[in-house]
This record gives structure tokens, sequence and C-alpha cells, in this order.
């Protein structure tokens, strides 16, 4: 016996601040009549690895492959789910069943017509290679295809998660027949895609660009509105600045878009909208991960002596230039109904910071340093952040040597060869702490060559046990005590030194419609996206 799905479950709480923003920023996603036509410059920075999020969740994969390749359900800025490549959908009473109704003459962009087949392969597929789908899709024994339109997803146990999983973005659905007995990490079709999406996938430029087409045959006509998709790579932020200054390029956004220097002067200009919506759908975090494989970094006085020395404050003013959140836990202000509040940074105290490596046998030696550590940072991390950190530690003798790489090798150095002692991360909260902040923490997530992972190779059976009940507990206030208590034993063991919530700058021409209608936000399918002239 199942339950159509209603809205009576408990949803992420709004602050207020997102609330102005939304309403604020209303004029930008609902005007006029649509208008065919027209082609948008996106610039996007870094480079990504390839275009499907299914293997890797980086920025440039999770914003550009939902324009190609779809989930089954998209959201709205309250995470309330709403059809995609569903229709409906209902859960069994003891929630361990999801009946999915899915759209009906649908068509791969090659021609060929999607099935339940796809949705279970894409699935289960998840589950084996995607970097938090062990954690996402942990409960799921199978998934049953009575007929074409219809899939089920069985569990072992409750997912209380689940049905706010499955956008383009993070749930991408892929096609069985290109995929199945292939090396899926290898697929030729990460990098060139065959979705259901609103834009087909037309050539890759390495180093210069990818052009997105108008699908002729999208199920939701007459969108797309847009001819064309022209996502540029510049890695310059001056010139992305100069590009969409000039009109040469019509959106961009993060690290993607202009420094946080120039906002200020860019809501000043006469043909430039500024947007600072954070997505609830990726709950923007950052982070500094102490590589507790380091053997000087297993001393818990260590780490909290490196804590106490890094200004959170004065790092969000500096680095962030007071747009950011700080937060001090894991799970972040944008969850606020799992956020503890009361958990706040170690006092900025570089004296007792001092005085604990002294006590910890690393006194100052030639030229005053202590000990040198290999500070690495995702690009999507500002450089200044890294500089900042190298900075702070470097007052209390800690010579932190910044290793700057691109995406790529840096992924590989941080999750492969585990080649840094701390690094400066962008692991966004995502919309559950299941599916966003325990694939950091939970043992069982350290896996080599996973990237974005358990980088810190953290262990502790208490936090495991936590995450894994709350993972299946569907009490709402049961579930905040579990997360509760992972936050303060987290706090405590310090294998992490949270930031908070990081700047989401969107820059875009005043032309610019509709381009983030849904709580994805910038990671949605550009369908509704049109030029007002």
């Amino acid at each position: 016996m199942t339950t159509p799905w209603t809205s009576t479950r408990p949803m992420p709480q709004r602050t207020a601040s997102t609330v102005v923003a939304v309403l604020a920023f209303a004029a930008l996603t609902v005007t006029a009549q649509p208008r065919p036509g027209g082609t948008l410059t996106w610039l996007i920075n870094p480079v990504p690895s390839s275009i499907v999020p299914l293997t890797t969740t980086a920025g440039g994969n999770a914003e550009i492959g939902p324009k190609v390749v779809e989930g089954l359900l998209t959201y709205d800025y309250e995470l309330k789910p709403k059809p995609l490549l569903a229709t409906a959908w209902s859960q069994s009473a003891d929630g361990l069943q999801y009946t999915f109704t899915l759209r009906k003459g649908v068509k791969w962009h090659d021609g060929k017509d999607f099935t339940s087949a796809d949705v279970a392969f894409s699935i289960l597929t998840l589950k084996q290679v995607h970097p938090r789908g062990r954690g996402t899709f942990a409960n799921v024994v199978e998934v049953k295809t009575p007929d074409p339109h219809t899939a089920v997803i069985v569990l072992s146990k409750p997912s209380p998660f689940l049905l706010t999983a499955l956008a383009s973005t993070e749930s991408p659905i892929v096609p069985k027949h290109l995929y199945e007995g292939t090396d899926i990490a290898s697929n030729k079709y990460n990098s060139a895609p065959v979705g259901t999406g609103p834009f087909i996938f037309k050539e890759w430029v390495q180093g210069s660009h990818i052009i997105l087409e108008r699908n002729p045959n999208y199920w939701d006509k007459p969108k797309p509105y847009l001819e064309r998709v022209v996502v540029r790579f510049v890695l310059d932020a001056a010139a992305r600045a100069a590009a969409l200054e000039s009109g040469a390029a019509d959106l961009a956004n993060g690290t993607g878009g202009i420094p946080l220097s120039d906002v200020e002067r860019f809501k000043k200009l006469p043909g430039i909208e500024i947007d600072a919506r954070i997505s609830p759908y990726l709950g923007s975090h950052q982070q500094i991960y102490f590589n507790l494989d380091t053997p000087v970094l297993q001393k818990r006085e260590v780490r909290q002596a490196i804590a106490q020395a890094i200004d959170v404050n004065a790092f969000a003013k500096t680095v962030w230039y007071g747009y950011g959140t700080p937060s001090a836990s894991p799970i972040g202000k944008g969850i606020a109904r799992y956020h503890d509040a009361s958990i706040q940074p170690y006092p900025y105290n570089p004296k007792e910071a001092e005085a604990a490596l002294d006590a910890a046998g690393l006194q100052r030696g030639a030229g005053g340093t202590r000990l040198k550590l290999r500070l690495l940072y995702n690009p999507f991390q500002d450089r200044r952040a890294a500089d900042f950190v190298r900075q702070s530690l470097g007052r209390i003798g800690i010579d932190a040597a910044v290793e700057n790489y691109d995406f790529a090798t840096y992924v590989t150095k941080a999750y492969t060869e585990r080649a840094f002692d701390i690094t400066l991360e962008s692991l966004t909260n995502l919309f559950d702490p299941t599916v966003g902040v325990q694939r950091v923490f939970w043992s069982k997530n350290f896996k080599i060559g996973l990237p974005f992972s358990n980088a810190p190779h953290y262990v502790n059976p208490e936090v495991d046990r936590l995450l894994e009940a709350a993972a299946v507990e569907v009490d709402e206030v049961k579930r905040r005590q579990l997360f509760v208590d992972f936050q303060q034993i987290v706090h405590r063991d310090i294998p992490s030194i949270e930031l908070g919530a990081n700047p989401q700058i969107t820059v875009a021409a005043k032309k610019v419609r509709n381009y983030a209608p849904t709580g994805e936000n910038i990671r949605g399918s550009f369908a509704d996206l049109y030029f007002q002239p």
C-alpha cells in the first residue's frame, strides 16, 4: 500500500536573509512572455574534468551537466519536489519503497526511448561510482521496473532524505545503452553526453569552450527558449570581469565570476544584475581539513593550536569581503533545522597556540620555524584563502608551503596521492547532512581515489553510529538530536576547521531572465532562460 507524497514532511527552514534575497530578486525570474532565440555566453572556472555529474560532483560538472542530462525531480526554493523525468511519486507506509511514474514520450538525444531501465541502471550506478552515492543510496537493494514507465526504488532501511536527492545535478539519469558494460569512470559520454535535457552537446574544445545546442525534440515544448549555450573557460578573474562589463559574456557565478572586490562596483553598472542568493540545494560551505595520517597532526593539541591561530571572523571579512556567513560547525547555518548554533570557533589566541606547540615538543628552531606543512587548496577556493592561512600559521612558527594546482591535479593530490597536510576545501553541505556532510566524517567513506570523500581519514566509531542512525531516522526531533551530538563530537575532535558558507555571487546581464527558477539555482537546466530585449 502506497500513499501519494505530500508536502507535510518538515521542510528546511529559511533564514530571513534568504527570504529577502529571494523576494528582492523575483524580478529576474518572473517577467514578460519569453521570447525564443539567442546565444548565452556563460563563463566557467575552473575547467571541469567532464560534463556529467556522475563520477564527480565538481562545480563545472554539476553546473553544465543538468543542461544535458536530467534527474527524476527538480525542487523549489523550499526544496519541495517538482516533476521532471518523473511525473508522480508515492511512498509506502513503511518508508521502504518509492514508486515513480515516468514521463512518457521522452527521447534520448540519440533518438532512443527513455525507460525505467535507464532509471534502474542509473540509480544502481550512482550507488557505486558517485562520490556521495555510496551514502545516498546505501539502503537501496534494488530498483524494480514493472513496466517501461514505472520505477520502484526498494530500500532495506528508510532513507528520509532520498526524495530530495534526485535532482539532475545530484543524481543524473544516464542512458543504459551507452553505459552498460563499460568502465563508467572512463566512458566517453561523461565528456560528450547524451541526455534527455533541453540542450544537446555539440562540442568541447579543450581550454576554450563547450557548445550546447537547443534540443528541438525536448519534451517540455516550447522550451528551451535559447538556441545555444556557449560555455567559455576564462581562468583570469580580471578577464572575466572585463567580459561581463563589456557585454562579451552574459552570465557568470561563483569562482567563474568576478572578484569579490569588484562586487560593489558592478552593482552600480546599468546593464548588470548582482544576485547573492545561495542555492538551498547546494548549501555552500568551506572548510580546512587536516590529514590525520600526518604524524604531527594526529595530536589533537597541535590541531587545536592551529585552529586558535586562524581568526575565522577575520578570514570572512578579508577573504570573503564580508559576504559569507561564518559557521564553526560542519552543518552550517543554511541547514537551520539541524545546525547547532552553540558551536563557536576556537578562540583566536596565537599566544596560547604557541604555548601548546611548545608543550607538544614543537619548539621554534632555526629561523623561528617549528615545523613545515604542505598546504593545498581546492581551486574553487580563492588563492587568497590559502595565503591567509599561510600567514596565520607563519605567526606561530609553522611554515605552510602553498601548493597551487589545476582542479584535476588537485583532486589527484588530495584524494588519490593524499599528498597534503592541510587542505582548504569547498565541500558543500547540500540539501541534507546525510548527503553533504556524512561523506566527510563517516569512516566507511574513506576510499583512495574517491573525490570529495573523507579527506581527513577521520575515524570515530561513535560518529559513525550517530551518522548511520540519522540516515534512517524518520522522527525529525530524534534526527536533529543525532546531528547535534555528531556536531559536538566533531568539534571536540578537530579533524577540520569549519569556515562557513562562502559567498555565491552571480553576475547576469539584465537581459538574462529566469536562469535560476528552481532551488538548484545555477545548477538547474536553463530550460526557462530567455533574453528580454
